[in-house]
C-alpha cells in the first residue's frame, strides 16, 4: 500500500510519530484504526436511532454522568 498526502501533513505526521516513539507506519495504522472505530460507532448509532428514535439530550446527559464524563459539546 502506498499513500500520498500534502507535504505539511506528512511533516506533521513524522513529528507526531516521533513524539509517540513509533514509526510513521505504526502511527498511521493507529490513526486508521481510530477512524474506523469512530465510523463503526457512527454507523451503529445511526442504525439504532433509525429503529428507536433520536437520542435525547437527557439521555446523553445521563450517559455522561454514568460514565463520569463532563457535559458539553464534543467535536
Amino acid at each position: 500500500m502506498s499513500i500520498s498526502m500534502d507535504p505539511q501533513i506528512g511533516d506533521d505526521v513524522r513529528v507526531a510519530a516521533g513524539r509517540a516513539g513509533v514509526s510513521v507506519s505504526a502511527w498511521l495504522a493507529d490513526a486508521a484504526v481510530a477512524r474506523l472505530r469512530k465510523q463503526a460507532l457512527a454507523d451503529f448509532l445511526s442504525e439504532w436511532q433509525a429503529k428507536h428514535g433520536k437520542i435525547t439530550a437527557a439521555e446523553l446527559a445521563k450517559a455522561r454522568a454514568e460514565l463520569g464524563h463532563p457535559g458539553g459539546k464534543r467535536r
